[in-house]
């Protein structure tokens, strides 16, 4: 019998029926749950378990390390609970309970202490003390492996006395935990998800944004697995059959819940399973469901690059305005991509260099002006599909919500143990992968033979803990962004659908996904159907359409972890293997073997390590990766091999790394001098400098304490970058005489008391729901976009004003539904154009500026005019009233700032939970002292 009754989840409010608005109505559910809670689910529920003590490893963390990953463990729901949640707002056993500590900190930080860090966060121990043990189980009756439940958050700690039991107990975990969620993202890897979840606009603008990147066939996702194995010797043999015996627990666990009936309701209410005969399949998994996942989770947090297109476009758009060579030098200025301001991970002063602009270009294939177009997708559309938008439905749900994760990633704060009070290294750091109901991670322990790990995983990739602590040390990594996308102008030969390649005229091979749905109880929407096209080349799938000199080309899309989805899984095992990792050089070579971008960190009782993850492909020499380059073999990748996708890497010698720095910190920021291919945006003023300059300071103090860094954590996170960063500029040039206007004077003095106040957005109180300072957080988010129009448009023009805009958006304030996370995501002021407002302004004030931009904007350079532009557009923005700054959506009413800015849970199912109130940091977080190692 399980622990507890699964629950389960849903991408849509469940509806009656035909209809496409209302909630199941508190009758209808009622009439419901006598017939659909069966004796067996009832017995389930009521189970008690045995009170048994679990065995730890060993453990050297004494203590001091504390996780937390909301809204909480259990993110499978039965159907009776799902419908008691939308009636009534019930909430099944741990779905949320680590929501309100993680929620909490945002008005407890400033009165924590060290004993108080595990009311905010998890004791992240081995084992569980026998009076915390909640539950305990043998899955499918196996003799080999064990899995405990605690009482506090319901994480299952699975001991293992085989290596094939400990992962059959790793799958069993993950499918109670999370199978439908798992279900739902093996479809979404296939392009798959309508047909199987139902076409809802979300559903469509989820599986369409993946297949486009990521267009595989079964043969694909299998070669995947083999090449795996067959690369990687005994540890590859190692990592298959651990997958299969994960796999083989995925399937026990299918099978128990279907005959038990108490499988993720989801199913019944996406027509897989009927609730009174139990007829319908829930498919078991197999390995290249797993390739399938992987493809999803790498495309939305390790592959930096790409865009090339777009940096075309609007270098076009510059030199169309002042000529090539200024218009170079313009662009250039705005790009920074090796801007000599941006806050560093590795401020050591030691160089890296990767992705800086060639002295002399070669090889650029920019497109005619006004001859993009992008490669359309979606085809055939039929039934309720006919109604969507072109290329799928760009819903805050799927492209934003889900997008986010990738945009708005994660954060570090790593001290060495010079520095700390206890002598040993200090680290809170953490994934932000988004919020979502379930969330996308799950928490676990493993103990078994070659593993002794605690953390977090991603679900359906759970056979090995990916972010969390062994045995004496801690690791967690954060988005890297460095460039290993490149896009190729292939020449058209014969027709639209054949290529030059290397002098042959070769046909495309056309990948296609047919997709139908019928309307179910989850989503009112018509029955439809649609087709997914992609045209792939050696050079990767086409992604647009244009002409180069006349020439018709097609620009191709070419990642280097393309085909290669599962080769990171080496790296992961040798991070959970106590006998492999025993210091910092092995959590180095470990993260080598990560073909994704990401930044590692490690911390263990002596050491702090950092290492930049990522196959960077080894560009021909004069190509320069910010533009499209033609297909030719003189700019392809080094040594590249089209049928496998593989080419020369830069070696790890050349990849940013470090052991013991004074310390470090990360929030997507550059990482080290010279590592230039990285996102825009990465100039003198970034979130970055948010932790940099907090941690700078209590380094430099001395005696740092798991409190103290903790505190800087959340004080940086409830921190506006706009108000901290650049407003005391901007005041500065508005102070410059005496405001006269009224209007203007009280919006001055609301705006510098915020400053003075900290320029936090932090509520009154907690749980009051109301900002302090609140007007003059309303002005700020009214008056950045106004001003950094008048301040860059006139002198840009049009133009090359929304050409710069697509490459980098104006804001991401935690509101901005307009921003790369849209709203209610909480991550926030990742990118902007915070950096060229400062450095602008600090220009017009005749302050030095390292990297400048090229010419001088704010009222073309005059202190009088940029002054003049400052106060008209301030004025406009303090008349504008909150319901306009904040016009309400789906979840808040108009004008209701706190909401505006507020975190939902996003539903990937059927259980819902409610706000919290924004904070700018990490969605799975540690925090880690070891005071001893082996």
């Amino acid at each position: 019998m399980p622990w507890r009754t699964p629950r389960n989840v849903l991408f849509h409010r469940l509806r009656t029926p035909g209809s496409r608005t209302g909630f199941l109505k508190t009758a209808s559910v009622c009439a419901l749950l006598a017939g659909l809670l069966s004796p067996l689910t009832q017995q389930a529920a009521a189970a008690e378990p045995a009170a048994v003590q679990a065995t730890a490893a060993d453990d050297y963390c004494g203590g001091q390390c504390s996780d937390i990953l909301p809204p909480g463990q259990n993110g499978n729901a039965t159907l009776v609970q799902i419908l008691l949640n939308q009636a009534f707002g019930t909430q099944p056993d741990h779905a949320e309970d680590q929501l309100g500590p993680y929620a909490d900190l945002a008005t407890g930080y400033s009165a924590l202490t060290d004993a108080k860090i595990n009311t905010f966060f998890n004791d992240a121990s081995f084992g569980v003390p026998a009076d915390q043990v909640a539950a305990t189980e043998k899955p499918a009756g196996r003799t080999d492996v064990t899995i405990v439940r605690d009482k506090r958050t319901g994480v299952p700690h699975i001991t293992g006395t085989t290596r094939y039991g400990t992962e059959f107990g790793a799958g069993y975990a993950a499918a109670q935990d999370r199978l439908w969620l798992m279900d739902v993202f093996r479809h979404v890897g296939r392009g798959q998800l309508t047909s199987f979840a139902g076409g809802a606009a979300a559903n469509q603008g989820l599986e369409q944004q993946f297949y486009r990147n990521a267009p595989y066939t079964e043969a694909d996702l299998q070669a995947q697995i083999d090449n795996a194995v067959a690369q990687n010797g005994d540890r590859g043999r190692q990592a298959i059959a651990d997958v299969n015996a994960y796999i083989d627990g995925i399937n026990a666990y299918i099978d128990a819940s279907d005959s038990g009936r108490y499988f993720p309701g989801e199913y019944v209410l996406t027509g897989h399973k009927d609730s009174i005969t139990n007829a319908g399949t829930i498919e078991h998994f197999k390995v290249t469901d797993l390739v399938a996942l992987a493809s999803v989770i790498g495309a939305l947090f390790g592959a930096g690059g790409g865009g090339e297109v777009d940096n075309a476009l609007s270098l076009i758009a510059a030199q169309s305005k002042y000529g090539v060579e200024e218009g170079t030098r313009v662009w250039e200025s705005f790009r920074e991509r090796n801007d000599p301001e941006a806050v560093l991970t590795l401020h050591n002063g030691e160089s890296f260099p990767y992705g800086t602009r060639p002295a002399d270009p070669k090889g650029a294939a920019l497109p005619d002006a006004g001859s993009v177009t992008q490669e359309p997708l979606v085809h055939d559309r039929t039934g309720s599909a006919a109604t969507a938008s072109a290329d799928g439905a760009s819903t805050e749900a799927a492209r934003t919500a889900v997008g986010s994760a990738r945009r708005g990633m994660s954060n570090a704060l790593v001290v060495s143990g010079e520095h700390t009070a206890g002598g040993h290294p200090i680290a809170v750091f953490g994934p932000q992968t988004g919020y979502f109901a379930p969330q996308l991670l799950l928490l676990q322990e493993i103990q078994g033979p070659g593993i002794s790990a605690r953390g977090a995983s991603f679900a359906g990739l759970s056979m090995y803990v990916e972010l969390g602590r062994g045995q004496d040390y801690a690791w967690s990594a954060t988005t890297s962004g460095q460039d290993i996308i490149d896009t190729y102008a292939v020449e058209l030969c014969q027709d639209d659908y054949h290529y030059l390649y290397r002098g042959t005229c070769t046909a495309m091979e056309k990948v296609e996904q047919k997709n139908a749905w019928k309307p179910t109880v989850a989503d009112g929407t018509a029955a439809g159907s649609y087709t997914m096209r992609v045209w792939r080349t050696e050079y990767g799938p086409v992604a647009y359409r244009a002409t180069v000199g006349g020439k018709k080309v097609a620009y191709t899309t070419l990642r280097s972890s393309y085909l290669h989805e599962v080769d990171s899984i080496i790296g992961f095992q040798m991070l959970n293997d106590p006998d492999y990792l025993k210091g910092p050089e092995d959590f180095q070579t470990a993260a080598q073997h990560i073909n994704y971008t990401f930044n590692w960190f490690y911390a263990d009782s002596r050491h702090t390590a950092y290492y930049n993850s990522g196959s960077n492909p080894v560009r021909a020499s004069g190509v320069d990766a910010e533009f499209p380059v033609w297909a030719q073999p003189a700019y392809e990748w080094r040594g590249w091999d089209p049928a496998a996708n593989t080419a020369a890497y830069t070696p790890p010698a050349e990849h940013p790394h470090s052991v013991d720095q004074d310390y470090y910190i990360s929030w997507n920021n550059k990482q080290a001098e010279d590592y230039a291919a990285a996102p825009w945006g990465e100039g003198s003023v970034h979130r970055g400098n948010l932790l940099d300059d907090r941690v700078k300071k209590l380094v430099q103090a001395g005696g740092v304490t798991r409190t103290s860094l903790v505190k800087a954590m959340a004080d940086a996170g409830l921190a506006d970058l706009r108000a901290e960063g650049v407003l005391p500029d901007l005041l500065k040039v508005i102070n410059s005489s005496t405001v006269t206007d009224a209007t203007a004077a009280a919006a001055v003095s609301k705006l510098q008391t915020w400053v003075s106040a900290g320029a936090k957005r932090t509520e009154t109180s907690a749980g009051s729901k109301r900002y302090a300072n609140a007007d003059a957080i309303r002005i700020l988010d009214a008056w950045w976009p106004l001003l950094v129009k008048a301040q860059f448009e006139p002198g840009l023009g049009s133009d090359l004003y929304t050409a710069f805009t697509a490459n980098l958006p104006v804001d991401e304030a935690p509101s901005a539904g307009h921003g790369p996370t849209g709203s209610h995501a909480g991550s926030a002021f990742q990118y902007g154009w915070w950096s060229y407002v400062d450095k602008d302004i600090r220009a017009v004030l005749g302050e030095p500026v390292q990297g400048p931009l090229a010419g001088k904007y704010c009222g073309g350079g005059s202190l009088t005019s940029c002054r003049d532009i400052l106060i008209s557009t301030l004025k406009q923005a303090a008349g504008l009233t909150a319901g306009q700054v904040y016009p309400g959506d789906d979840q808040c009413s108009a004008g209701d700032q706190w909401c505006a800015d507020s975190i939902v849970q996003r539903t990937l199912g059927g259980i819902k939970h409610g706000n919290i109130s924004w904070q700018n940091r990490p969605t799975y977080q540690q925090v880690v002292e070891f005071t001893a190692h082996r």
